[in-house]
């Protein structure tokens, strides 16, 4: 199994925002050139021993969470280790793992907060997204938290989980075109 450090380099070293979040299949296909094996192993709980440090920690998550939506996007496989993102987020929150981190770094263990659908742990999210103190990602956890509180899901991922959209979700969806929230 490639070490923790292995994705840290990848992701805050090689790449950036404009990678994280441009939906590239570029950089799609550079992260399933280097991590596609990696990934199966870290969902089945391989990577236990990453825990042992902040880095490790947030590796992991950043795995689960976002490797996942590069690795499987538009399918349901890409949500599908949602949960236990969520899970290791806030065991890592509640520890102080995202404080020892570099500062740019800590929004990643945020990000499972940004995709449940659960309006409680939404709610979560934003404190910790005005802790955190970027006022652009907090905009994005507050548009977040806003569907959800409309819809108690996220309509775009409705094709891809088997969902019926309701009338409002579609007419959602057009209104918002490819901006996904």
């Amino acid at each position: 199994m490639q070490s923790h450090q292995a994705v840290i380099d990848f992701w805050f070293v090689e790449h950036g925002y404009d990678d994280w979040f441009g939906g590239k299949p570029e950089f799609d296909a550079a992260l399933a050139a280097r991590f596609a094996n990696l990934h199966p192993q870290v969902a089945r709980g391989e990577a236990w021993t990453w825990r042992e440090s902040p880095e490790g920690r947030l590796a992991e998550i950043i795995v689960l969470d976002q490797f996942s939506r590069q690795l499987h996007r538009g399918s349901a496989e890409a949500f599908a280790q949602d949960k236990m993102a969520l899970a290791l987020a806030q065991e890592a929150t509640a520890g102080g793992h995202d404080m020892a981190v570099e500062h740019e770094w800590a929004m990643f263990f945020y990000m499972p907060y940004m995709h449940a659908e659960s309006l409680i742990i939404q709610n979560e999210g934003v404190g910790l997204f005005e802790a955190y103190g970027n006022q652009d990602a907090l905009d994005f956890m507050v548009k977040h938290r806003d569907t959800i509180a409309r819809f108690s899901r996220f309509p775009f991922r409705n094709k891809a989980l088997g969902r019926q959209s309701t009338a409002e979700e579609e007419a959602y969806m057009a209104e918002m075109g490819d901006r996904v929230f």
